[in-house]
Parts: C-alpha cells; structure tokens; sequence
C-alpha cells in the first residue's frame, strides 16, 4: 500500500505557546470595544434621535413618511401612537407616527 500513499511520519512534538490566555483576552476586549463603537452607540443614537422626533411631532408640522409621502399632520393621537396627515385639501391618510421619517421646514409643501 506505500506505493500510492507516502508513509507519514510523527515530527518531535513541539512545545505548547505559554501565556496565550491573556492575549486571547486583549482581542476579546478589542472586538467588544470595536463593536460598541462602531455597531451599537451610532444604532442607538439614530433610534434616540427617531423617539424625540416622534415626542415632538403636533398639529401643522410639515413631515415626509417612510412610504415617501409629503403632508401635513392635522390630527395627532397621543395614546394610540397615530396621526392624521393630509397630502392635500381633500384626501387624509393615518399612519403611524413611527412612519414618519423627518419634519420638514415650513412651506416645504407649497414650493413642491
């Protein structure tokens, strides 16, 4: 059978590393460092940005939805989390107020 398999042979067995334990750690802490700031602080900024733009929304705000609807709010329901937004004289839409995706300055509508 050793004509179409190389016989292998055990090298002399080297020693283990010391003290890899500790490094290993460092670069657990590094990835956990690099993930905070890069992943998880800028995702919580933007959803703490999108609550206090929500808590702000009243009665004659100019806002653009996620849908991409531009309106503006007539109706605000604090305890059901929905307003009522009219995209012109005749027509109303209700949506939630999480689907509002930016208040924009005032005229925006009239200038579109």
């Amino acid at each position: 059978m050793s004509l179409f398999i190389s016989t292998a042979h055990a090298s002399a067995a080297a020693p283990a590393p010391a003290g890899g334990g500790m490094e290993m750690l460092i670069m657990l802490g590094v990835f956990g460092l690099v993930f905070y700031f890069l992943i998880y602080r800028p995702q919580a900024k933007r959803v703490k940005e999108h609550k206090d733009l929500m808590g702000a929304l009243g009665k004659g705000d100019e806002v653009l939805t996620q849908g991409g609807l531009v309106g503006k709010i007539t109706k605000v329901a604090d305890d059901k989390d929905f307003v009522v937004i009219a995209l012109n004289d005749q027509t109303e839409v209700t949506v939630q107020k999480s689907a509002v995706s930016a208040v924009l300055p005032k005229g925006t509508m009239k200038s579109l």
